[in-house]
């Protein structure tokens, strides 16, 4: 078993206190559960920090501390570790405790505001049905082959990645495939990730409650970028003016998608339908069952991608027109009166935009678009009106309600979207707090033809009200409507 100091070589150590060297079982970051032979890093966090706990964790028995503070008292016993930046030691320390299985694994990170979930997921199928062996971190789930394991976070802490990503070198894996959040950036969880590729979507308005402002949004997505090195792949989407922002320092080899102009990878919509689409990759055909010009750029990031890594043109096309969406990525359920309800995990006003923009380049002029959406509470406050705002431009009629209040109160929420509302478009919205309540209604006045859009929640089984957490499917509900158990 490795000891302490065996561990320390990895780090740049500023200061250190004590001189016992004990064998090292583990790392923790959770005071509440420190032990005699793991190295307790205290973190500063967003809402709490770590040094606070050094005390606790020293109580429970540990004797090996990294933080960027030392406490004021110091034990006997006990060695203590200041390093400038605690996070980053963190990533460090659980690569060098897992054997840095990145090294092992060929790591694509897809970041962006949208898109993220899709592209990533697609090629981890893409990747599997080419007969590759491969790994999936995603909000939706973590896959290591074919077995499934349930996530909290769409990138997980430095630990919890690194423990992930051992398993799939362990299991034979050839390739990961994973989101990359921006806050995953700035709190170094994807630091001593070896990363063969990176994928840029978009960046639109989002995490502000976190990031303050976009500009500081915008540079934890290029934070990204800048780490890869020359070995990997940087795939942008040229369509969006950021895209070439993200590669400015980027050491990668350099590639661009695109719908609307001049780019590596070209994709062109042909024909759309609620069916799918005939698109046109790179002057070869493709008929694929996803819906709307953002799924297509997706499915150009996908080509793109797999052509980098070196996979076979051709077989990849084939591979492509198998691809189904991503579950609660435009799911389409259709009633027996001829209503069509589309469930979308939507939650920002340029997916909801793109979202409804897909759908109303495809339904007929004599029908409507009824859209049901909501904010979820204890994040971006600054998006709810612009939200509604979308929704209210695009659509028929609207119905605000609630996603995942979670603490905070959900009429307040919807009188926060309501604040987007022209005075002049206030008859096309009807406010239901009763999520359940709004997509029934919603349902029972939309006529043969007509779309419903059910936005927010997409995929989650569950909505959080008051930090109650009960089971609660969009999906569901729209088939009880319909009468389809």
């Amino acid at each position: 078993m490795k000891t302490f100091n065996d561990y320390i070589k990895c780090l740049a150590v500023v200061e250190e206190r004590g001189d016992v060297n004990p064998p090292v079982a583990g790392i923790s970051f959770d005071s509440r559960k420190a032990a005699a032979d793991l190295i307790f890093v205290a973190i500063r966090g967003w809402k709490t920090d770590g040094h606070l706990y050094i005390p606790a964790a020293v109580e429970a028995g540990c004797k090996m501390i990294v933080c960027e503070e030392l406490p004021a008292e110091l034990r006997e016993g006990v060695r203590y570790i200041r390093v400038a930046d605690s996070s980053e030691a963190l990533a460090k320390l659980a690569a060098e405790h897992y054997n840095h299985p990145t090294r092992e694994l060929k790591v694509v990170g897809v970041t962006g505001t949208n898109g993220k979930t899709t592209v990533a997921t697609l090629l981890y199928k893409l990747a599997g049905y080419l007969g590759y062996r491969a790994g999936l971190c995603s909000t939706v789930a973590n896959y290591i082959g074919d077995t499934k394991l349930d996530t909290t976070h769409t990138t997980p802490d430095a630990l919890t990645l690194q423990a992930l990503m051992r398993k799939m070198a362990d299991e034979g894996c050839d390739y990961c495939f994973m989101e990359v959040s921006s806050h995953s950036v700035v709190q170094k969880r994807i630091a001593e990730i070896d990363f063969k590729g990176g994928i840029f979507t978009n960046i639109t308005h989002d995490h502000l409650d976190y990031h303050v402002t976009f500009d500081a949004y915008l540079k934890a997505k290029k934070g990204f970028f800048d780490g890869l090195g020359k070995q990997a792949f940087a795939l942008v989407n040229a369509d969006d003016r950021n895209g070439d922002v993200m590669v400015q320092n980027c050491s990668a080899r350099k590639r661009s998608y695109s719908l609307r102009s001049m780019a590596d990878f070209r994709v062109k919509v042909v024909e759309s339908l609620f069916e799918g689409m005939h698109l046109e990759l790179n002057g070869k055909e493709l008929w694929t069952p996803f819906i709307g010009r953002f799924n297509a750029s997706n499915l150009a990031a996908v080509y793109g991608a797999a052509v980098m890594l070196g996979w076979n043109e051709n077989e990849v096309l084939t591979a492509m027109s198998t691809l189904r969406p991503v579950d609660g990525r435009f799911e389409t359920i259709r009633s027996s009166e001829g209503v069509t309800a589309v469930v979308d995990y939507a939650h920002t006003p340029d997916a909801l935009q793109n979202v409804i923009e897909a759908i109303n380049e495809i339904r007929g002029t004599d029908n409507n678009l009824i859209t049901v959406v909501g904010a979820g509470g204890d994040r971006d406050a600054t998006k709810r009106p612009v939200m509604a705002a979308e929704a209210v431009k695009g659509s028929t009629k609207v119905i605000l309600t609630s996603d995942n209040p979670r603490s905070e109160d959900p009429d307040k929420i919807i009188e926060q979207m309501m604040a987007g509302v022209a005075f002049a478009d206030r008859s096309k919205v009807l406010c239901i707090t009763n999520r359940r309540e709004a997509i029934r209604t919603a349902c029972s006045i939309a006529q043969k033809g007509d779309v419903v859009l059910v936005a927010g929640k997409g995929h989650e089984t569950y909505q959080e009200v008051k930090g109650v957490k009960t089971h609660f499917d969009d999906r569901e509900v729209i088939r009880d409507f319909f009468g389809q158990h």
